[in-house]
């Protein structure tokens, strides 16, 4: 077997992306790949993933192995066994279906929960869409667009961001004076 895919194993689910193949590694069919989860100790006990690709349906791959290589995650799937086929997998997302996510704490978010909501102040004043977040090292920032197209940068604080509703996907924010205009 060299690489089958799995089509009858689908989700109707939303998925959560956890890695990208970014090489192959070794000669039996490994692959090294960028971790994109807050929580590597995840891939324990996992038995599949879905594979994900532009263009493409996500289908199942079944993961026989994962060890961690410093900063990275090497995972190795059923079926591939050779460099080759294992570089038919680079470049792809790995995911699990959101049922399967990690379960956060009451006032914390994933970062593709806040993407798309509406951001708007307490006042009631539309400020834009968040589109993201912007990790410095410090506070981390909601990148938020306006009309526009021009972006805001929000502090992802209690005192600034002081609602976040992501089943109405909406949060409500009480930026100081000036803020909005930077």
């Amino acid at each position: 077997m060299s690489g089958a895919r799995d089509n009858s194993a689908s989700t109707d689910e939303s998925l959560v992306v956890i890695a990208r193949a970014t090489r192959t590694r070794g000669l039996k069919g490994e692959v090294v790949a960028d971790l994109l989860t807050d929580f590597p100790d995840r891939f324990q006990g996992l038995s599949r993933l879905f594979a994900v690709a532009p263009g493409d349906e996500p289908w199942a791959i079944q993961l026989e192995n994962h060890w961690f290589q410093k900063d990275r995650v090497v995972l190795k799937f059923a079926g591939y066994d050779t460099v080759e086929a294992a570089g038919t997998l680079v470049g792809y997302d790995f995911a699990v279906p959101e049922s399967e996510s990690v379960r956060l704490a009451e006032d914390e978010y994933y970062d593709w929960e806040l993407e798309g909501c509406q951001v708007a102040t307490v006042a009631g004043r539309q400020v834009g869409i968040a589109k993201g977040v912007m990790r410095t090292g410090g506070v981390h920032l909601l990148v938020v667009v306006n009309e526009q197209q021009k972006d805001s940068l929000i502090p992802m604080v209690s005192s600034i961001i002081v609602r976040v509703d992501t089943k109405k996907e909406l949060i409500v924010i009480d930026p100081p004076d000036g803020l909005l205009e930077l």
